[in-house]
């Protein structure tokens, strides 16, 4: 444990909060909790957690070894030693786990914010982090640790000490989010919009609102739910607020009645600059990032800071330092033997909202001299019967943003690469893994390539075959990446080592809508 971290649980608080019995020893302080036994930090409390595939408690003598102070288990592991420091808890450890959460949740003063949506929730929570850290001590889930597993590891790891405590809240099912709201229990919930995403498991996108209005289940009566004015189910989010008991149900958007109203915006390449009114204060600032969507997030995080009775122009002039989120668009300029191009990772996740809005972005974006605009898209995952149709409609999207060529992988991509004229395509792959060395000897100098899809689509492995290409990159790194010179290599180096829970990673941080 390090001595310049502060301590969450001692083995009493720890005992307390799950009802669980100590056993190997009851001096230990945790001053983090982890339940992957492969990022398992000195100083952690390793919760044993069961997946489908694996159970936690084959990893705790690693994690022990790793350097955790102790694990939370539901029964004693064979192998151990006699004096191993265990918290045996009395049933489920994930149980137990959110009997930690919500101890650290009654034992903070903190105010919290709740997100959810279909798309934008990671970056509205890490604009709000951005933006309330500058005014004072702030906690945020990492990630996208969005579900059942990662919202009690989140309360679980939140300080007594934070000002202000921003939680990410997922789902992909009805009556997911309901459960996890209530845990939370936040003082205001963002909404921030309901479109086509996990149309698998709902019959359209009035039940998906349905769901989304799950996180008002949290929020007692002096709450503020913060709503898209302009999104078609506006209205049914409003009233499911009503229901809930809320007398405050505050609005953001472009209409004349919102209560975070867009005035102007001017879209650049890199950045937009905005005019605004936040409930009749009337504010200019400059978004860092750009897009027409991260414009509509920033009046949900002002308005969100408004609710929260913090400085509204002081967070306004925070989001001109904003970096995105890896995967979110960040972008690179990669040196490579055929010249340089710039390379944006939207591989993190996709939806058809995300889609188009991300190559608006990439639409405004000049290629150098010779150059062209790519798109490389995988499969968006969980959109049910409509799958192919949603994606063959991006056709339109591609055509507005001037994409020269287009390189797809996956089943539900090929019924949009053969609706692309003849001029546009590329080339499509079952997977990405295919893709990659495809995309890797196409490229070239003065090129922008936009790499995205959905996370079980894999994308990312592109991304990291193109940075791979970079020849500004470490001697280290440029030995290893050369070795075979091919694309692929960095496709190598994503497996997991073998000794650890892949299933309990997956299960706990996989995002959902």
């Amino acid at each position: 444990m390090s001595d310049d971290k502060t301590v969450l649980w001692t083995a009493q608080d720890a005992a307390a909060a799950t009802g669980g019995q100590l056993t190997g020893g009851d001096a230990w302080a945790a001053t983090g909790v982890s339940i992957d036994s492969r990022k398992v930090a000195p100083g952690d409390l390793f919760v044993a957690l069961r997946g489908p595939n694996f159970d936690g408690h084959a990893f705790v003598g690693a994690a022990l070894a790793t350097g955790a102070v102790a694990a939370l288990v539901d029964h004693i592991p064979d192998g151990l030693p006699a004096d191993a420091p265990l918290l045996r808890a009395p049933a489920d450890t994930l149980e137990a786990m959110a009997g930690m959460g919500a101890v650290a949740r009654a034992r903070c003063g903190a105010r919290f914010v709740g997100v959810t949506g279909s798309v934008g929730k990671t970056g509205t929570k890490e604009t709000l982090r951005h933006v309330l850290s500058a005014q004072g001590p702030t906690y945020a889930t990492e990630g996208s640790l969005n579900n059942h597993w990662g919202v009690p590891l989140s309360l679980a790891r939140l300080p007594a000490d934070r000002a202000y405590g921003v939680f990410e809240l997922g789902m992909n099912h009805a009556g997911e989010l309901g459960p996890l709201s209530r845990q939370v229990r936040p003082d205001v919930a963002i909404i921030t919009n309901v479109e086509a995403a996990h149309l698998e498991f709902f019959a359209g996108v009035e039940a998906i609102a349905d769901a989304k209005a799950e996180i008002f289940e949290g929020l007692g009566p002096n709450g503020v739910a913060v709503l898209n004015r302009d999104n078609g189910q506006f209205a049914r989010l409003k009233a499911a607020a009503v229901r809930h008991g809320l007398s405050h149900v505050w609005s953001f958007g472009a209409a004349d009645d919102a209560d975070a109203r867009l005035l102007d915006c001017s879209l650049h390449a890199t950045c937009s600059a905005v005019t605004a009114v936040i409930r009749g204060e009337r504010l200019q600032y400059c978004l860092s990032l750009p897009g027409k969507h991260w414009v509509m997030n920033s009046l949900a995080v002002l308005l969100a800071v408004k609710a929260l009775g913090a400085d509204v122009a002081a967070a306004a002039r925070a989001l001109s330092s904003l970096q995105p989120v890896k995967g979110r668009g960040t972008r690179k300029r990669i040196h490579a033997d055929q010249g340089a191009f710039t390379l944006i990772d939207e591989s993190y996740n996709a939806s058809p909202a995300a889609m188009v809005a991300t190559l608006e972005v990439l639409g405004t974006i000049d290629p150098g001299a010779g150059g062209r605009r790519i798109a490389v898209l995988g499969d968006m995952r969980e959109l049910g019967e409509r799958a192919d149709a949603l994606h063959a409609a991006l056709v339109d999207p591609l055509r507005a943003a001037h994409v020269d060529s287009v390189y797809a992988c996956g089943p539900h991509m090929r019924a949009l690469f053969d609706r692309l004229p003849e001029a546009m395509r590329g080339a499509w792959t079952e997977s990405s893994v295919d893709l990659a060395p495809i995309v890797g000897a196409a490229v070239k100098g003065g090129d922008v390539i936009m790499v995205k899809g959905s996370l079980g689509s894999r994308t990312g492995l592109i991304v990291d075959a193109l940075a791979a290409l970079d020849t500004r990159r470490e001697s280290g790194d440029k030995a290893a990446s050369r070795s075979t010179n091919q694309p692929q290599t960095a496709l190598q180096t994503a497996s997991p080592p073998a000794q650890a829970s892949t299933t309990q990673v997956s299960a706990a941080q996989a995002p959902r809508g």
